[in-house]
Formats: structure tokens, C-alpha cells, sequence
């Protein structure tokens, strides 16, 4: 009988013993612990790399490590806390990462479409599809050596486009007013230069054709409906102009590849009435 009740007393602490957390070892790699979770040097060295440099300098030294590591264990027992309390299985916080979780879904789909985009590009160049000669360069300064600065009002409807372009033939000297109180345009498009081939084609040749400072418009794009002054007009350098019109030579050639595509792949945009 006392054979069986040693037995038995054994079998009892050992499956208590077995039950209870033991407090994981410290090894080489292990930096901290809160808990039965430890903080490996892998952890600490990626919250390394999150810092500013100055602050990384000082948190490989002596001092700089621990107060990182008091920084480090703080928030892991802030974490403990709020398990330990429910805090993870709360509406307000399931909520919350639900939320962030769609955003994070998002900017890896928008990650996927760039890298593919890229990809191709590189793929279009090496093909030489998009190459531009030196010939070409030069005939096309020889057409346009020259580049134009406009200001525009950009507005999105008919009515008030046709409003504002009426009070500025009357009084151009409103032009600042009626800009700051109807234009959408971004800062950008309120002011800028360009040669041919860098803007928008039909507000480029409007701008050709227009006398600086006259006052043009309205013109409908896919930005709305632009009201222009042609403000200066100059000619560049053939040095200057190089780059520029390699850039608008290359992009003309990949919308023709582009536009190829379309005919491949069907294409619609639906536009609402105005």
C-alpha cells in the first residue's frame, strides 16, 4: 500500500511540475526577458535600425543600450497588461486592426502593380523600343527650340469657367483674385514652363499661338477647364534642351506602344455629364 501511495504522490508532482510555466533559459542571443518572453539580440538590433543615426550611435554604447532595453521591456509590459486584460480581444481593437490590416493589403497590391510596372519599363528599354538617336533629338529642336511659361486658372465646370474668363477680359488686373477664389488647380499648374511635348498638347498650342499676356480661354481638358496667360516665352540651348527633349521623345514612343495595347486590350472610361 505504501509502494502504490509513493507512486502515486510521484506521479501527482510530476504532472504539477510538468504544468507549470518554467522561465525559458538565458543564452547568448537572449537580451532581456518580461515574463516567459525573451528579447532576443535580433529584436534589439531591428529596433536599431528603426532609429535616427544619431540615436543609434548612442544606443550601441553601454548606456545607450540598457536605456534601449528599459524602452524595449516598458512596452513589452505594457503589452502583458493589456492581454492579461482583455484589451486584444476588444471590439475597439479588432476593430482597429481589421482597419489597418485593409490599409497594409492595399499598399501591397499598389507595391505589386509598381514592381511590375518597373519590370516592364526595363524590359520596353532593353528591347530598345523607346530609344531615341541623336537625329531625332535635333530635328526636333530644329521644330521646337523653345520653352513657354504660362499661368492658368483651372476650374471644374463650364458656367463658372465662362464667369471668370468674362470678369478677367473685362479687368485682367483681377487675375490673382478670381485665381485664389476659383482655380483648383494645384500649385504646380498655376504657374509653370514648359517646351512642347511637356504639357497637355492643346494648351501647348494655344500657348504657341498666343501673344504674351493676352488672356485665352476657356479650354476644356481632362483637368477641367483652363484659363491661360502666357506670360514669357524663350529659347533654350541646345545643351540645355537635350534632356528635355530626349524625355519627350521617350514618352511619345511608349504611348504609342501603349496606344498599340489598347487594341489589344479593351479600354473604356466612362465620363458623367457635366
Amino acid at each position: 500500500m505504501g509502494m502504490k501511495r509513493s507512486i502515486l504522490i510521484t506521479v501527482i508532482l510530476l504532472t504539477v511540475l510538468g504544468c507549470q510555466q518554467q522561465a525559458p533559459s538565458p543564452s547568448d542571443e537572449t537580451a532581456a526577458r518580461v515574463g516567459n518572453e525573451i528579447i532576443t539580440e535580433e529584436d534589439v538590433s531591428a529596433r536599431l535600425a528603426l532609429l535616427p543615426e544619431e540615436d543609434r550611435e548612442f544606443a550601441k554604447t553601454s548606456i545607450g543600450r540598457q536605456n534601449l532595453l528599459q524602452i524595449i521591456t516598458r512596452e513589452k509590459l505594457i503589452h502583458a497588461a493589456a492581454k492579461e486584460a482583455g484589451l486584444d480581444q476588444s471590439d475597439v481593437y479588432l476593430s482597429i486592426m481589421e482597419d489597418k490590416q485593409a490599409q497594409l493589403a492595399q499598399i501591397y497590391r499598389e507595391f505589386g502593380e509598381q514592381t511590375l510596372e518597373q519590370l516592364w519599363y526595363s524590359e520596353l528599354k532593353e528591347r530598345g523600343e523607346t530609344a531615341v538617336t541623336d537625329e531625332e533629338i535635333a530635328d526636333y529642336y530644329k521644330k521646337y527650340p523653345y520653352e513657354m511659361t504660362l499661368q492658368q486658372i483651372i476650374i471644374d465646370n463650364a458656367q463658372t469657367a465662362d464667369q471668370v474668363l468674362r470678369a478677367l477680359k473685362a479687368s485682367p488686373g483681377r487675375w490673382n483674385e478670381l485665381e485664389r477664389q476659383y482655380s483648383i488647380a494645384p500649385e504646380s499648374l498655376r504657374e509653370l514652363s514648359f517646351m512642347p511635348g511637356e504639357y497637355l498638347a492643346d494648351i501647348e498650342v494655344i500657348a504657341a499661338n498666343s501673344p504674351t499676356g493676352s488672356i485665352q480661354g476657356f479650354f476644356k481638358t481632362s483637368q477641367g477647364f483652363h484659363i491661360i496667360r502666357k506670360t514669357r516665352e524663350k529659347r533654350l540651348g541646345r545643351k540645355e534642351a537635350e534632356p528635355r527633349i530626349r524625355e519627350v521623345l521617350e514618352n511619345k514612343k511608349l504611348d504609342q506602344v501603349l496606344d498599340s495595347l489598347k487594341n489589344k486590350y479593351e479600354v473604356v472610361i466612362y465620363e458623367k455629364d457635366e
